[in-house]
C-alpha cells in the first residue's frame, strides 16, 4: 500500500483553491465593512451586570454610535441628533413598540436620558459611575 501521507500531501483541495480566490475577489470590492469602537466596558460589565434583551442592546449600541461613533455636532455634550423612532425601527428591523419598550428600559438603567422626542443623552461609559470613574464630562450639560 502507497505512503497515505505522501498522498495526501500532493492533493489540493478544490475547497482552499475556491476560498484563496473569494479573498482575492473581496480585496477588488469596493465594499468595506465599517468599525465602531464600543468600550470594553460594555462587554466586560454591562452585559454581566444588567439582564438585557436583544432589543434593548441593538437600540442602546445604535444610539451609542450615533453619538459617540459618528460625526456629530452634539458630540460633547453625549447628546444624539434628532432622530425618528421609525427609521430606527427600519433600521434594526425592530416595531416601534420593541423600539418604545427598549427606550424605556435603557433609560431606567440610566444609560439615556431624553432629551426630547428622538434626541437623547447617551452616556460615554453607559452608567454614572462608570462615567465618574473614568472622568467623563459632558461640557457642563450634566451637573
Amino acid at each position: 500500500m502507497a505512503n497515505l501521507e505522501a498522498i495526501l500531501s500532493d492533493h489540493k483541495s478544490r475547497e482552499k483553491i475556491s476560498s484563496y480566490k473569494k479573498e482575492e475577489d473581496c480585496k477588488n470590492s469596493p465594499l468595506r465593512p465599517t468599525y465602531s469602537k464600543i468600550p470594553d466596558i460594555f462587554f466586560d460589565e454591562i452585559l454581566q451586570d444588567f439582564k438585557l434583551t436583544r432589543s434593548e442592546i441593538m437600540v442602546l449600541l445604535f444610539l451609542y454610535r450615533q453619538v459617540w461613533c459618528r460625526p456629530n455636532l452634539y458630540k460633547a455634550y453625549g447628546i444624539s441628533q434628532i432622530m425618528s423612532h421609525t427609521e430606527i425601527g427600519k433600521s434594526l428591523n425592530l416595531s416601534l413598540e420593541e423600539i418604545y419598550n427598549a427606550l424605556r428600559k435603557i433609560e431606567g438603567f440610566g444609560f439615556i436620558t431624553t432629551i426630547r422626542s428622538g434626541q437623547y443623552f447617551v452616556r460615554r461609559f453607559f452608567t454614572k459611575s462608570n462615567d465618574l470613574k473614568y472622568s467623563q464630562t459632558y461640557d457642563d450639560f450634566e451637573n
